[in-house]
């Protein structure tokens, strides 16, 4: 990242603003703007998101506001209802509420005598949620939106449920929220009013994990704010972007294909992180590209910013398997459209546990059947379903894995391979068990046989047909199934086998089926399709080159403890218990400028013992904690989920605490049917 400091205007800031919704709830919002604002009014940007402003996002937030202010905006950072300094609670994630706020913020912004009454709103994760799904409800001063790791589909490409199975990720996100809509506000910037605010945001708290349990299946709860039950609502001009390691690498292709408005997208190597800050690198200067896109969408300019392809991607070169990468070796990439027309799927069946030659008639293939019934252990490898980078989260050497699946592969390639898109394994299966999942991975295999995994898909088998009526299986019944995979921009290189590995199970990134399950796959019929493309695209050689990453230098911050990062798989040979232990702890640091201290600790463990599918149990348990010379608070909160045949079992605490000593203490132990899942 290199900093600059001479930016084409002089800027100011203000710290801590208000801004009156409909109800008399204020939100806190910090504001930097042109000097000249003042008598010139310009474009407003909006960055809308619960992870408060005043500390703990204060830093990133310094890195690219104040930048985009020094290129003619004013930037307008606010925290949702109950977040930070904003009054009232905050319940859940995407609410009527949360959409409804965000258009009065807007059209607050465009009526201050600094703003020329036009906006924009850009984020990444949940601040692109929100562009995304406030730009879908047409406030009339909203002309373009900046969004990164987002999804237009909130059931079935989040982190609540893939494919119909529920992701341990659905725990993870509910704890992390958990802890943050609990947090205290500042009283530096709120007052004596601090202690009232946040007894209120105890009170109101419940693990959010309840609520997204109640909601196993597609109903009206996740079809709210999706944009995939609508891409006509979306009129406005969107910059998209996503990285491969991410959880959230199809939405970009998709949205490109979907919607019918000036559009781009591109998707580099990157964890959960915005372009600018990516890891794995390369990262990018990826605030220079959204300079040009604001200028051209909000201040009119000719700049160029819609020719060259609609999505650019970053071609990952083969890798050794590893939990983290500083750089993924690769290049550049361009489509000129999506679907691009320099793709070809190209068909491999299954058969004789291969894949066979691409365009092998199906009538002269046997109809030979293969069985599986992973061990809970399949999963333990696979890494996070969104990658953070911290701790290293990417799914490790798969020999192990593949050891609990079935695996066809093909012979040594004769020459490169390159893929881009969407992989999709179609499957004739049957089970012995009403319910049941199968999990599907792509693999670059090396020939000295070490496996890296390239993408996967999880396919629910009750959702075989509808995510809205899943029906149970029938036990020894055929089906014949689609499972997608996650999209990917990967090279195979002469010599190394695309491996395809299907099992029973994917624990803990997917929680498991109710009971072991013994799964029938049948070769005649049975297929991996890859999207090819070719290796020497000519449109490829003249890309624009991206700048360098850059951005305003942070205010500093003193490290008052060492961060910790683990990611630790353990089993005990005695009782076959089995442990995945991850822990992320940022260390308490005090931020200079404004003199408060934080900390943050999360700890989540997945255990599991034997082949006990009841055993599988999950925990999330959060510490954060806030002070000053006068103020000292921290707030733990604890949620466990662990699931019998027919229900899942919740147990959780919140516990606030100030001075020490504790002023606030709740439990929840509450019983949810389990619905095919």
């Amino acid at each position: 990242m290199r900093y600059v400091d001479q930016l084409p205007c002089a800027i100011q800031e203000e710290k801590h603003v208000t801004i009156p919704m409909a109800d008399g709830i204020k939100l806190s919002a910090r504001i930097w703007r042109p000097t000249a604002s003042d008598a010139e009014p310009v474009p407003a940007v909006l960055e809308y998101i619960p992870y408060r402003k005043n500390d703990l996002t204060s830093t990133r937030d310094a890195i690219h506001h104040p930048y985009m202010a020094g290129h003619g905006y004013a930037c307008v950072r606010v925290d949702l209802r109950g977040t930070g300094e904003s009054e009232g609670v905050l319940l859940d994630e995407y609410l009527e509420q949360e959409q409804a706020d965000a258009e009065s913020v807007l059209a607050w912004i465009a009526e201050q005598p600094w703003c020329d009454g036009n906006t924009g709103m850009m984020g990444i994760s949940w601040g692109a949620f929100a562009a995304l799904q406030t730009a879908a409800r047409r406030p009339p001063s909203l002309r373009a939106i900046c969004i990164a790791s987002f999804t237009d589909d909130r059931y079935a490409d989040d982190m609540h449920y893939l494919g119909g199975a529920m992701l341990s990720d659905n725990l993870a996100e509910a704890g992390t929220m958990f802890a943050y809509a609990t947090c205290p506000p500042d009283p530096a910037v709120v007052g004596e009013r601090w202690r009232e605010m946040w007894r209120e945001r105890l009170e109101a708290a419940r693990p959010w994990v309840l609520e997204w349990l109640r909601h196993q299946q597609r109903d009206d709860y996740w079809r709210h704010a999706s944009l995939s039950e609508d891409y006509s609502a979306l009129r406005c001009p969107v910059l998209a972007s996503s990285g491969w390691a991410d959880g959230y690498s199809n939405a970009v292709a998709r949205l490109l294909s979907r919607v019918d408005v000036p559009r781009k997208g591109l998707i580099g190597p990157w964890s959960h992180k915005l372009p600018h800050l990516g890891e794995p690198g390369p990262a990018i200067g990826y605030l220079q590209e959204v300079v040009r896109w604001w200028d051209h969408w909000l201040k009119g300019a000719d700049n160029g910013v819609m020719d060259g392809p609609m999505l650019r991607a970053w071609m990952q070169e083969s890798v050794p398997p590893s939990t983290s990468y500083e750089e993924r070796p690769g290049r550049w990439i361009g489509a000129p459209s999506w679907p691009s027309p320099d793709i070809a799927e190209t068909v491999f069946p299954l058969s004789a546990g291969a894949l066979g030659n691409p365009g092998e008639p199906a009538k002269e293939r046997e109809d030979r059947v293969h069985t599986v019934q992973s061990p809970l252990s399949v999963g333990q490898f696979a890494g996070k379903w969104a990658s953070y980078n911290a701790p290293p989260d990417l799914p490790y050497d798969q020999r192990e894995e593949d050891g609990g699946s079935l695996v066809f592969q093909t012979e040594p390639l004769a020459e490169r391979v390159e893929i881009l898109g969407a992989p999709v394994v179609e499957v004739e299966v049957a089970a012995d068990a009403p319910v049941a999942q199968l999990n599907a991975r792509v693999s670059d295999v090396a020939p000295d046989g070490r496996s890296t995994r390239v993408t996967y898909g999880v396919l629910n088998l009750t959702h075989r047909d509808s995510e809205e009526s899943p029906q149970a299986l029938e036990p020894g019944r055929r089906y014949r199934v689609r499972v997608p995979l996650h999209s990917v921009a990967q090279a195979f290189p002469p010599g190394h086998r695309i491996r395809l590995s299907l099992s029973t199970s994917y624990w803990p990134l997917v929680w498991p089926a109710p009971e072991p399950v013994l799964l029938s796959v049948y070769e005649k019929g049975s297929t991996l399709t890859l999207p090819v493309r070719p290796a020497d695209v000519p449109e490829d050689k003249a890309l624009r080159p991206f700048g360098d990453p850059e951005g305003c230098a942070p205010p500093p911050v003193t490290r008052l403890s060492e961060p910790e990062q683990a990611w630790t798989v353990a089993r005990d040979l005695v009782d076959y218990r089995s442990v995945l232990d991850i822990v992320k702890d940022r260390g308490r640091q005090r931020h200079e400028d404004t003199g408060i201290e934080t900390g943050l600790r999360a700890h989540e463990t997945y255990s599991w013992t034997g082949e006990d599918f009841g055993s599988v149990r999950g925990e999330s348990a959060w510490e954060m904690c806030f002070s000053r010379a006068d103020w000292d608070v921290r707030v733990e909160t604890r949620t466990v989920l662990s699931s019998g045949k027919d229900t899942f079992q919740v147990d959780a605490t919140l516990d606030g605490y100030e001075d020490g000593r504790r002023v606030f203490s709740r439990t929840w132990n509450e019983r949810i049917p389990r619905e095919n899942v």
